[in-house]
């Protein structure tokens, strides 16, 4: 850009950040098309700050896979020290860390500035990077200033995702717009060209609006290709080639060519610009305009030329090497570099790009045919299987299956059966993943009846760990726990610690499922030990399996805890098949303490993503569905139907049975009486058999709510409804802070109960709940309890009008949680959103509000006037 007319707004608004970033981090996400100026913005906007601020650059580039963690190679590069080694050694979690260190701890006087240019290119593990660090910004001073290009990404980009999940409270959109038809012209005028020619051609593209005004005053080319184009055409032959050849090059860093001359008259002339120890064009539009305009084999001849000039250099990055490999149809390179770049990007938790790493190599050798010779063979094979557990961390459970299938093919084929019983092992993994139970149990057997003909070594441990983890998840607790044993005893022996962790991690969950308190303390150390050890999935599933556990048996404290430890260490690690299938979790923790807003969100960001097979989402949808049918969406029994469909082909406890209480629940409020108890007795078959008897009881309750009979082995709560102690299930409920559940108890009693439960279905904006209620009593002709009463203007929700009263009565969150028994998490949140409904800053402006607004009578307080 010549000048940085109509960028003033924009460089306040960032050097306001910067200052604003004082008391606690900001972000600047930076919008506008390809050539709007944002990284010139940038640039000037570091420039203008100064010593003021310590400005770390990254970049994403366009690469064929992008390089894992790109952005934050480049920021190492400048810091140096222990960033630089780790990040080499591919330990992501603490480079994580190590860069918040960093930012916590400037220079003297400077505040942390790290961009992140060119977003719509990065890798997972970069995105995950932002989300890490939109986190914890908050507890450093430092700005992350993020700039991407509008058109590139589309509506399931995962950038959305990531922009939308920052902090509202911390970021800045600043988006930037072509230049005005008045801007334009000055800068004509400046250069003695006419302004409306100018403003035609280029439609006030900063870039464009740069280039024409630098081409000769006689010729304005009517492309950015044209542009370029012309200027590189003038080059002597020399000059021609290195253009060529740094066109093939897409980076944000420098290309080095050793043709000083050369060089020299492309920087004079304008066509490329210094940066760093090398030279690269001044805007990507502009390199790709001179690659595009090169014959296919001229572009092969080049990739194959900067390929030859970096083998064997030192700290040379893989997925370059791949990226030019391909382009220069060099198979052997390819071969060569595709795993290694794949290897390092699954170190530093880019799962998806190391599978699409694997996805440049497969191809290029033959497919399975029986002319396949052994050692191509072995090859591929060898592939597939790198690329299946890839494709497994990565979420693309389908492509790891079928991958591991066509490895199992090729290994019989070359009569390998320890890589026979090992793939069996992996497809009985996948198959449960893909809500295969049948499938899963018969590849585990055919995997241990394998190997058991072999001699015994780890991958027999970790097929009897793996039968044990597929009878635990069916609650067969015994025989989990005998091929658990049977796992640990062999894997002890041959020093496999990774196998015994895994079948510590099935032992432990099998005593948890057997009501053994030991259970939770092995999980948590099986935890422990797999944290040491680096075995990142073991460690993530134990706590997994204890936040799952805790919450089907409403053990809501240890639940909390645990999920509040363990969802940052998977999302850190890129585990994102756990992580949706947690957040599924937490919203049912949500949903049962009554936070049913947050309840929403989770389950909305757990379903975010693209779909996936099984039951890994079951309890997201679970919520959903059931959140629609108390507030009376429409749209709620189809939401259950859903939910089911996703859950019952599963055949599994832990999928079906929320599943058909979330349908039986959702008929019921319909008033569908008999369809409720259909699957209220689908769901309670299958509990039964697993002997869960949290999800007995709330079957049964349902079966009984329909007019069924009473169910033996219900859980506490459920039988004593059930067996008409209502009063002992309120209390239960009460003291396990679930006000839905409670009001469920309430509901079956006597007057006073009934109205309490009214108030509490109001409170949380059950609709339809309150409405089948008010319409039993008024059969009954019993008095009906008036509905809750809203301050008009507020746009506060009733519960939080109930907690506004309160506040301004002068009581703490602790006290308000007390009265209203509910968490003083959950007053915390409902505190936070008063007051940004009512645009107060503090506890004491939204109390003088609320007198403003005559706000008084709490409606949790019993209205004993007749409706």
């Amino acid at each position: 850009m010549t000048d940085l007319l109509e960028r003033s707004s924009e460089l306040a608004a960032l050097d306001r950040l910067l200052a604003e970033s004082a008391a606690g981090g900001r972000v600047a996400v930076v919008s506008g098309e390809a050539g709007a100026g944002k990284s010139t913005l940038a640039a000037a906007f570091a420039e203008a700050a100064g010593p003021r601020a310590q400005t770390l650059w990254g970049a994403c580039d366009p690469l064929l896979t992008p390089r894992a963690l790109g952005p934050l190679h480049d920021i190492a590069r400048r810091l140096g020290g222990t960033l630089r080694e780790r990040i080499a050694a591919g330990a992501r979690a603490e480079v994580f860390d190590l860069l918040l260190e960093a930012l916590d701890r400037p220079p003297q006087a400077a505040r942390p500035v790290v961009v992140l240019e060119d977003l719509h290119w990065a890798d997972e593990a970069t995105l995950d990077m932002v989300v890490f660090l939109g986190r914890r910004l908050a507890l450093c001073r430092a700005l992350l200033l993020i700039t991407y290009r509008e058109e590139e990404i589309g509506t399931d980009h995962r950038l959305r995702a990531v922009l939308a999940g920052l902090p509202p409270g911390l970021v800045r959109r600043v988006t930037l717009p072509p230049l005005t038809p008045a801007a334009v012209g000055e800068l004509a005028r400046r250069a003695g060209r006419p302004a409306s020619e100018v403003y035609d051609v280029t439609g006030g593209n900063p870039l464009l609006v740069t280039e024409v005004l630098a081409a000769p005053a006689r010729d304005v080319p009517a492309t950015v290709r044209d542009l370029v184009l012309s200027r590189v055409a003038a080059l002597s032959p020399e000059a021609r080639e290195v253009a060529h050849l740094v066109s093939v090059v897409p980076s944000q860093s420098g290309v080095v060519v050793d043709r000083l001359d050369a060089v020299e008259e492309c920087l004079d002339r304008g066509v490329l610009t210094a940066r760093g120890n090398g030279v690269a064009f001044r805007h990507e539009l502009l390199r790709r305009a001179v690659e595009e305009s090169l014959s296919p084999v001229r572009r092969s001849a080049l990739h194959a030329e900067i390929l030859a000039g970096h083998a064997g250099r030192a700290g040379v990055e893989p997925a370059r090497m791949v990226h030019h490999a391909h382009h220069a149809g060099d198979t052997a390179a390819v071969l060569h570099w595709a795993p290694i770049a794949a290897r390092r990007a699954a170190s530093l938790g880019a799962y998806r790009q190391a599978a699409a790493h694997y996805l440049q190599a497969l191809p290029l050798l033959p497919s399975p045919a029986p002319t396949l010779g052994p050692e191509t063979a072995r090859e591929r094979a060898a592939l597939l299987e790198d690329y299946s557990v890839a494709a497994y961390h990565g979420g693309l459970t389908p492509e790891a299956l079928e991958a591991r299938r066509e490895a199992l093919a090729l290994r019989t084929a070359l009569g390998d059966e320890v890589r026979v019983g090992e793939n069996l092992r992996w497809i009985s993994r996948l198959s449960w993943w893909l809500g295969r139970p049948g499938e899963a149990r018969d590849a585990g057997f055919r995997a241990v009846e394998v190997l058991e003909a072999q001699a015994a070594g780890r991958e027999l441990a970790a097929a009897y760990s793996n039968l044990s983890q597929l009878f635990m998840l069916r609650h067969e607790v015994e025989r989990a726990i005998g091929w658990g044993v049977r796992a640990t005893e062999l894997a002890r022996r041959l020093g496999d610690l990774d196998t015994e962790v895994h079948a510590l991690v099935n032992i432990g969950s099998a005593k948890t499922l057997a009501g053994d308190v030991e259970g939770i303390g092995e999980l948590r150390r099986a935890h422990e030990l797999a944290l040491a050890a680096g075995l990142d999935d073991h460690a993530g599933r134990a706590l997994v399996n204890l936040a799952s556990f805790a919450v089907d048996g409403y053990e809501l404290t240890v639940a909390g805890e645990t999920l509040e430890r363990i969802i940052p260490f998977l999302v850190a690690r890129d585990l994102d098949g756990y992580v949706r299938h947690l957040l599924g979790h937490r919203a049912r923790l949500h949903l049962a303490r009554g936070d049913w807003d947050a309840a929403s969100r989770d389950a909305e960001q757990a379903l975010d993503g693209p779909p996936q097979p099984g039951g890994a989402v079951v309890p997201a949808m679970v919520v959903q569905a059931v959140l629609k049918a108390r507030r009376g969406s429409p749209d709620a029994l189809e939401a259950a139907q859903a939910a089911a469909d996703h859950g019952y082909p599963t055949g599994e406890a832990q999928f079906l049975c929320p599943a058909a209480i979330a349908l039986a629940e959702a008929h019921w409020l319909a008033g569908d009486v008999e369809r409720a108890a259909i699957e209220a007795k689908k769901g309670l078959a299958v509990a039964e058999r697993f002997g869960q008897k949290w999800f007995v009881g709330e079957l049964a309750f349902w079966l009984w709510r329909c007019g069924g009979e009473r169910t033996p082995g219900a859980a506490t709560p459920f039988r004593l409804l059930i067996d008409g102690d209502w009063r002992g299930a309120a209390a239960f409920w009460q003291e396990r802070d679930c006000p839905y559940a409670r009001a469920e108890a309430l509901a079956h009693g006597d007057e006073a109960a009934v109205t309490e439960a009214v108030r509490i279905f109001d409170r949380l904006g059950a609709t339809a709940r309150s409405r089948v209620l008010r319409a039993d009593l008024r059969e009954r002709g019993r008095p009906v309890p008036r509905g809750p009463r809203r301050p008009s203007g507020t746009g506060l929700t009733a519960r939080q009008h109930e907690v506004l009263v309160l506040l301004a009565e002068g009581l703490s969150n602790a006290d308000i949680a007390a009265r209203l028994t509910v968490s003083a998490k959950t007053v915390d949140h409902h505190v936070s959103a008063i007051l940004a409904k009512l645009g107060v800053s503090s506890r004491g402006r939204a109390a003088v509000v609320a007198r403003e607004l005559n706000i008084g009578n709490s409606p949790h307080v019993p209205d004993q006037r007749k409706p």
